[in-house]
């Protein structure tokens, strides 16, 4: 990656300001006169164990999919964005329902999307209780798809949430985009493109098949996290490598992060894109990390695909790829 001139796309500019979402949120909750909080999953006591809820869609990554008619992955990223909340908390996703919103029925799309979201139940093990369809024209243009996600753990399952000084991060890779970010990179790729132009770095897949390409699910992931004494997972979802600060207050220095796929670089180059804007906007190919100590990182991460690449220490950022970022 390198920098670019300030000239570049934000994504701010495309419409999506993170700061500003952040605080429309936190108004929401105020509202409530509760400590809520926006981690990645509401936790319930129920006793012996916890209940678990996760709530998220899919994003404008539903406009590449309308754009090329391929309907047939977006259930994938609809479990995937919800199940990995939970993942990052130490829960074990159970059930799931699902809620689409369309201006009008069509049959052909519907089943994609149902083919999808079967795909995804199998890939995190998870059971459909139900959904809900709503057809509603004069709300919607087109179709919006989310779900709800829940959840069980024992009370000594949950993830404390706070990395330790001293820790090893273990960074697993992602798929490329995911679901976040779209719309910075739908308006990037479009300056020049069609989303059925070949897509450069793999001139035989087509730039919208790369962008569509699903959100890896990481809930192979529960078992490590309960094997070893991992203190704090982040899910690199919306607001990029932001998320670690997640985990608490802490300097995350990043020396060997996982190497970025060419959907990232062919991003920002056709954006004009600067690093700091990339790494706070995508995962740029890691879309899970782990903060356990020192000694156990290693042994972890040759156990699954994960890689160590970096420590945990006293501050208040992320350090990667010569970049300093804080909220």
């Amino acid at each position: 990656m390198t920098d670019r001139d300030e000239e570049g796309l934000t994504y701010a500019e495309t419409g999506v300001d993170i700061e500003a979402s952040e605080d429309a949120t936190a108004a929401l909750l105020d509202a409530f006169g509760s400590d809520l909080t926006t981690e990645y999953a509401g936790l319930l006591d129920i006793g012996d164990r916890y209940l678990a809820l996760a709530t998220d869609g899919v994003g404008t990554k539903l406009l590449v999919a309308t754009a090329i008619g391929d309907f047939s992955t977006i259930g994938i990223d609809c479990i995937a964005m919800n199940v990995n909340d939970l993942v990052a908390a130490g829960v074990e996703p159970v059930a799931f329902v699902d809620y689409l919103a369309i201006d009008e029925p069509d049959e052909a799309v519907t089943n994609e999307i149902g083919e999808g979201l079967a795909v995804g139940l199998e890939r995190a093990d998870l059971t459909l209780l139900g959904g809900e369809t709503a057809v509603m024209p004069e709300v919607v243009t087109g179709f919006d798809l989310a779900g709800t996600c829940a959840g069980l753990a024992e009370t000594d399952e949950v993830l404390d949430g706070e990395a330790t000084v001293g820790d090893a991060l273990v960074g697993f890779p992602s798929n490329g985009i995911h679901s976040n970010g779209l719309t910075l990179a739908r308006e990037a790729v479009t300056r020049e493109h069609e989303y059925d132009d070949p897509f450069p770095p793999i001139p035989e897949r087509t730039i919208g098949e790369e962008l569509l390409r699903p959100t890896r699910i990481y809930t192979d992931l529960l078992d490590p996290i309960r094997e070893y004494d991992v203190s704090a997972a982040a899910h690199v979802t919306g607001g990029g490598w932001t998320n670690l600060l997640r985990m608490g207050d802490r300097r995350y220095e990043i020396d060997d992060p996982l190497p970025a796929q060419p959907v990232f670089e062919f991003v920002q180059e056709e954006g004009a894109i600067s690093d700091e804007e990339m790494h706070r906007t995508f995962n740029m190919g890691t879309g899970f990390v782990l903060s356990l100590p020192e000694a156990q990182a290693a042994e972890l991460a040759a156990e699954t695909d994960g890689a160590v690449i970096g420590r945990v220490v006293e501050g208040n950022s992320v350090e990667i790829r010569g970049l300093s970022l804080a909220n």
